[in-house]
């Protein structure tokens, strides 16, 4: 029995695809799909997270007074924009992105000032020639935190080896940028740190002993 015409007029043989339909056209490759879909929509999340980040960063940039903290913040766009490109490579093809996750080093001390002292009470400001650099860097703490948390708890749900790695390992960048943001803040008085009474302390610290191991706890 003779073939019918196609629509466009010409012969197919039953058992041939047509090109358009053939996912291994050479020259071609084909997405990756080793992700579930919870984790997909994780992702947009995660990737939408950082953007936001990134955009709102250029905002603040603009009212920023103080170069040490104008520092911290292009220091961390730089660093952030670079995850946001390895974390959407490792997404869209699911192999290991072609740069690796890095290392952020902030440049702050770890010494913490404690106390509190008074200050004036905070209120909304009531237009943005108010925006000042005590809460500038509020604002960026508060990016650095969320996006810590958010990738925190997606990379538990994760089933691409590759992704759940890459964002995994970006958690502790995100932990040390939110660190060197305090550490800013604390220094110059905008982020006071209260203590308990020496004699509380003690006590609180005391309130727990270790205990002897269990056979083996390597086996």
């Amino acid at each position: 029995m003779q073939n019918q015409p196609t629509p466009q007029g010409q012969n197919m043989n039953p058992n041939q695809m047509p090109p358009t339909m053939n996912m291994n056209t050479p020259g071609t490759q084909a997405p990756n799909k080793n992700h579930g879909g919870h984790e997909m929509f994780d992702a947009h999340e995660i990737i939408a997270g950082i953007i936001s980040m990134l955009d709102q960063y250029q905002m603040y940039e603009q009212h920023i007074q103080d170069p040490a903290l104008k520092d911290i913040l292009n220091r961390q766009t730089t660093f952030v924009t670079q995850m946001y490109n390895t974390i959407v490579e490792s997404f869209q093809t699911g192999q290991k992105p072609s740069v690796s996750t890095q290392v952020y080093n902030m440049t702050q001390t770890h010494d913490v000032v404690y106390g509190i002292t008074p200050s004036q009470p905070k209120k909304p400001n009531q237009s943005v020639s108010e925006l000042a650099d005590k809460g500038l860097s509020a604002y960026m703490l508060g990016q650095t935190k969320g996006l810590a948390t958010l990738l925190a708890m997606t990379a538990l749900e994760m089933t691409n080896p590759v992704l759940r790695r890459v964002v995994a390992d970006s958690v502790p960048n995100f932990i040390e940028m939110s660190y060197e943001i305090f550490l800013y803040q604390n220094k110059h008085g905008y982020y006071q740190v209260p203590q308990l009474a020496m004699q509380d302390m003690n006590a609180m610290l005391q309130s727990y002993t270790t205990v002897p191991t269990q056979g083996n706890m390597s086996h």
